[in-house]
């Protein structure tokens, strides 16, 4: 099969990987616009089990990707002057840089015969005559999307949020989070390493709290300046590194959920960001990206026409990806309704942290779902103690 791969980023390398290692014969290319090397953000964050998975998807790319990783297995929350700490969190998380990312994925798409051509921007599938395969993976603002939009019909819902994504040279040993109380309101961020050298640094407040601290209309130096202020407790005197526009202004924005109506169109097929975005508070973005990638070569692999093919990808991935959009859905409405929840105990607070997918809690007063949550973390142990002191005789009597 002749293949298009349309965006250079983590689903189209990963997808064109794993095409060339069921069949080395496809004939595949992936166009990136930007040049090599420029691309933005900062870490990306994955968990044990997507490693597993990439382990024995692609073992060469996935051991370079974990030599590369900073691991953290704790989570650690300040909330005002005070910390809470829980050691084990159960699973272990990853953070790698996205250059980095994409470099090894690049090197490894190469080493199987990948086309891999930057500044090459498609605007339509015209550009593309021979392909027999054209996979959309140029992002949130896909450009093949929008030329079919009545087609494809995106949505996007709008989170009332502000947030800005930064990175910082503290190096933050737990995946940490800080909530910081000012005049006009809450303002927090969440900290994962990356590198030996760097972290990433995501801040987010409501628009009450970033009109009132006047960052909707400061410079990037005063805003990263106050910014620096407000959590310099886990910057502990290292600086915030932003990306700012031309024109000096700083990047906050609103986060958007895209949903489509349909992934595919005749040989055009969405993957990754250009058909579904979730909130980056549940940090699955790279993961579902690498999904699309496996479930499109599945299903490609496995059907006997293009369009069965396509027909089964959309149908399997909205499936698998369901419990993480509701996840991310109620994540993000979490933190819009963060008052709710700030003024329990620290303990209390960072526990209903950790349960903000819960499709209860929002209905449910937070001091009784901590109660609740905490009987039924305990209903192993009890079920346990209980068991070690019943003891019986052959003899004895069961009722």
């Amino acid at each position: 099969m002749k293949v298009a791969c349309v965006g250079g980023g983590p689903a189209n390398l990963y997808f064109s990987i794993l095409m060339k290692r069921v069949d080395p014969s496809h004939d595949i290319t992936v166009y990136e616009r930007n040049p090599a090397g420029s691309t933005y953000g900062w870490g990306v964050t994955y968990w044990d089990e997507l490693l597993d998975y990439l382990l024995a998807a692609d073992p060469e790319s996935a051991s370079a990707i974990r030599a590369n990783s900073v691991r953290w297995d704790s989570w650690i929350a300040h909330i005002r002057d005070r910390a809470t700490v829980t050691v084990d969190h159960g699973d272990e998380g990853y953070g790698i840089g996205r250059h980095l990312l994409l470099d090894i994925l690049v090197e490894r798409a190469r080493a199987l015969g990948v086309r891999v051509e930057f500044e090459r921007e498609i605007t339509g599938e015209h550009e593309l005559p021979e392909a027999e395969l054209i996979v959309a993976g140029d992002g949130v603002r896909s450009t093949l999307r929008e030329r079919h939009a009545d087609h494809f019909g995106p949505e996007f819902a709008v989170g009332s949020n502000y947030y800005t994504w930064l990175g910082t040279t503290q190096i933050f040993k737990a995946f940490t989070f800080a909530f910081a109380e000012t005049p006009h309101g809450w303002i927090w961020c969440y900290g994962y390493g990356f590198s030996r050298t760097h972290s990433t640094c995501v801040v987010e407040c409501s628009p009450a709290t970033w009109r009132g601290l006047g960052l909707h209309e400061a410079n990037e130096a005063d805003s990263l300046a106050l910014l620096e202020k407000l959590f310099s407790e886990i910057l502990d005197g290292h600086p915030l590194i932003g990306r700012a526009h031309p024109d000096g202004s700083s990047r906050w924005l609103n986060f958007r959920t895209l949903t489509c109506r349909t992934w595919h169109r005749d040989n055009v097929v969405l993957i990754g960001d250009a058909a579904h975005t979730t909130h980056y508070s549940v940090g699955a973005g790279t993961a579902l990206a690498l999904g699309d990638a496996a479930g499109l070569v599945n299903a490609l692999h496995e059907e006997a026409t293009l369009p069965a093919a396509l027909a089964r990808y959309e149908r399997d991935r909205r499936a698998a990806i369901l419990g993480t959009q509701k996840g991310a859905h109620r994540s993000a409405q979490w933190y819009e309704n963060l008052p709710r929840y700030i003024d329990l105990s620290p303990r209390q607070m960072f526990t209903l942290l950790g349960h903000r997918h819960s499709a209860l809690l929002p209905h449910v007063p937070p001091r009784l779902f901590y109660v609740i949550s905490q009987v039924v973390e305990s209903l192993p142990g009890l079920v346990s103690w209980l068991g070690s002191k019943v003891t019986r005789t052959p003899d004895a009597p069961t009722r």
